[in-house]
């Protein structure tokens, strides 16, 4: 990728897509559009110096269709080593004081149809491998922020931080749940918050964990254990607010105490690999997409609880779709920041984002409690499924998006 940085002076540089955001969706939204079309000229805007995303110490489940976006775009093959398949997911509903978590839901690879249920990656390699992809790629990266911009009938007009104003034919806002674009755009949400933070850590255990994942649904919240390379696992560990933030302040022992009742001891001895984090959880979905020559990407368009890990994936669908809606407006001549050819985009995803919106809050409301009425329900509602193998096998298909939505997700070049 080519890093400026500029000066005001002369003409306007002009770009056919510029993306506000470095992360995973924009930059394979940008690394999409130039494969797709060549001659396109994309930019990314990001403050952070190149590379910085790489420091990032978390890591996220990638469901088989981001497998297959990320195979079309020449990343998987560097990335593999890097990432563990998932080969079993298991499901408990417990209390946290309980000695044993009865299992009542399991999915094996066997199931799924194609390959593991889905990869863990390291977002630091998942991002750096973006990063250099895109930079063979020829796209522009300008280091800085954008301040503002104006939608004229000919293009948008981008006011960067340092004062440079640069044209494109479509502005993407890729800059994540607190988006500015967002804001600067004038496009509001809907969704609330859970009063709940997901405590995100890496912990090194003794034994192997097999490529087994696990779900604890605990009375606070889900407690999801997922594998790493070598014995490590990433944890994602729902507290109420108060109670993650009285958490990160106790004193080593606390913490390790606290997390070896969740965790429990099937792995031999624990420990925390750096310093935990915590993010607040809520849903936010926004009432639009899309205005005259601006798209919303990823985060900046919705958040959703992870309870069913799907945060990313749904991000990478966005790029797929976005990548395809510009791509194929530009080979038809098309101007590709019109609001007639961003509506397709629109349609194309915000019916999924709602419905995955309210499917993983209706779980959180349905697990994240201690009401013995609702425990008997849905415990034996886990075990129905459990016993039912073409429903099991529909949950993995939904979640796997294998055969459905865009090109790039199915594996094929758009």
């Amino acid at each position: 990728m080519t890093k400026e940085t500029h000066e005001p002076s002369g003409a306007p540089r002009r770009f056919d897509v510029v993306i506000a955001g470095g992360g995973y969706v924009g930059l394979s939204l940008a690394l999409a559009l130039r494969k797709g079309e060549p001659s396109m000229a994309v930019a990314v805007v990001d403050p952070a110096p190149l590379g910085a995303g790489t420091r990032d110490s978390r890591a996220s489940a990638i469901a088989a269709s981001a497998r297959h976006m990320l195979e079309a775009l020449g990343i998987w093959e560097r990335l593999a080593d890097e990432a563990e398949p998932i080969t079993e997911m298991v499901v408990t509903d417990s209390r946290t004081r309980d000695s044993v978590r009865p299992v009542f839901l399991t999915f094996a690879a066997d199931g799924a149809p194609d390959g593991p249920l889905a990869h863990m990656v390291p977002n630091a390699a998942l991002v750096g491998h973006l990063l250099e992809a895109a930079d063979r790629c020829g796209v522009v990266r300008i280091e800085g922020s954008v301040a503002d911009f104006v939608a004229t009938p000919s293009a948008m007009v981008v006011t960067l931080a340092s004062g440079e104003a640069i044209k494109a034919r479509l502005l993407v806002a890729a800059d994540g749940a607190k988006s500015r674009l967002r804001d600067l755009a004038g496009v509001r949400t809907v969704g609330w918050d859970y009063g709940q933070s997901g405590i995100v850590a890496t912990v090194q255990h003794e034994r192997p964990h097999g490529g087994r994942a696990e779900e604890h649904f605990l009375p606070a919240g889900p407690f999801a254990v997922l594998p790493l390379p070598g014995n490590h696992s990433s944890l994602v560990w729902t507290e109420t607010t108060e109670a993650a933030e009285r958490l990160l302040r106790a004193d080593e022992f606390t913490l390790q105490f606290e997390l070896e009742r969740r965790f429990g001891h099937h792995l031999g001895a624990l420990s925390l690999k750096g310093k935990p984090r915590a993010f607040p959880l809520g849903l936010r979905v926004a009432r639009r997409f899309i205005a005259p020559r601006f798209a919303l990407c990823g985060d900046s368009a919705h958040a959703i609880h992870p309870i069913a890990g799907q945060g990313l994936n749904l991000g990478f669908k966005d790029a797929a779709a976005l990548a395809e809606t510009v791509i194929d407006a530009a080979r038809l001549g098309l101007d590709p920041g019109m609001i007639e050819t961003l509506e397709r985009y629109e349609r194309w995803r915000r019916f999924d984002t709602v419905q995955m919106g309210m499917v993983t809050d209706g779980l959180n409301r349905l697990f994240s409690n201690d009401n013995p009425a609702l425990r008997i329900a849905r415990d034996i509602g886990l075990g129905l499924v459990d016993r039912l193998p073409r429903l099991k096998r529909r949950f993995i298909d939904t979640a796997s998006n294998a055969a459905s939505g865009p090109k790039l997700l199915r594996g094929e070049a758009v």
